[in-house]
């Protein structure tokens, strides 16, 4: 009986210590175990407040959108304008772009005017008209109550401001481009869209460069790398031509050039040896030059 006395002791006495150190856990902060709401749904949210969101970057919500370039790592306003065929200045001006030089990768910019709707398809308003009955005992051009010509009635329909202008599209008369070749030199480099999106053409430093087409200086400098000294001619509202590696630009921003016109000397600025890389941009896509120059 001593015996069992004593163990039915001793149980009670660590029962009670162990109720104690459970109690003495949950009441300390230390240990407090994690508060979960569940709603209505079955959801399982924490209760403690979730980390405010990383800002989208400027124009996120058109990402994805015609008539918007989402701005790349490395990207430039000069790249975006020749990966959209446009001039880098109009898109800083259509975007209110204080310094060119400051991007952030993320970025939605506008690459059409303002108000262009970007398809380049407007849709007008229609209005149905109708004629009230005639019965046919009445006379031809009369009702039947008033012997005077039947009223001609406009169906309702919204009234819609004018369509904006369209953004420039591909027209078949930008397709009449009067090609020549840039330079005399043989063709190093073909064409490749993953790897050469234009045309390497060999010769000496300082042998002419010539614009392929009239057209307008959109841009000319070396701000683009990988590209040297570049020109950047604008031919319509279709096509625009690239002049790359050049030792000497001989044109400058928003300068006329007529097909033929010398603009530039070659070299090999960015570049491992002496070339011109020519590129010809449709609205802003890389197209095989060899398709539009004429036949040597």
């Amino acid at each position: 009986m001593v015996s069992t006395s004593g163990d039915l002791m001793s149980f009670k006495t660590g029962v009670c210590i162990a109720v104690a150190l459970l109690l003495t856990a949950c009441a300390s902060p230390r240990h407090r175990a994690p508060v979960e709401e569940r709603g209505s749904s079955g959801r399982v949210s924490s209760s403690q407040p979730a980390d405010p969101a990383k800002p989208l970057p400027p124009g996120a919500e058109n990402a994805g959108k015609p008539g918007f370039y989402t701005v790349k790592p490395g990207d430039t306003l000069i790249r975006v304008g020749l990966e959209s065929g446009q001039n880098w200045r109009d898109v800083m001006r259509w975007n209110n772009i204080d310094n060119p030089n400051i991007l952030e990768v993320g970025q939605v910019l506008r690459v059409v005017p303002p108000g262009a709707d970007p398809t380049g398809t407007a849709t007008k308003p229609i209005t149905a008209a109708r004629v009230e009955p005639r019965p046919l005992d009445a006379k031809p051009g009369t009702t039947p109550e008033t012997g005077v010509p039947p009223v001609v009635v406009a169906a309702s329909a919204p009234v819609a401001p004018p369509p904006p202008p369209p953004p420039p599209v591909a027209r078949e008369g930008d397709d009449n481009v009067n090609w020549m070749w840039p330079a005399t030199g043989a063709v190093v480099a073909g064409f490749d869209e993953a790897r050469n999106k234009g045309l390497g053409i060999t010769g000496k430093p300082g042998d002419p460069v010539f614009a392929a087409a009239d057209g307008r200086v959109v841009y000319a400098g070396s701000g683009l790398r990988g590209y040297g000294n570049l020109v950047i001619v604008k031919h319509n509202n279709s096509y625009l031509t690239a002049y790359a590696h050049n030792q000497t630009l001989l044109v400058k921003e928003d300068q006329t050039v007529r097909r033929g016109q010398k603009i530039a000397e070659m070299g090999s600025t960015d570049s491992d040896r002496v070339k011109l890389h020519f590129e010809i941009r449709k609205q802003g896509k890389p197209v095989d030059p060899a398709k539009f120059l004429p036949p040597r």
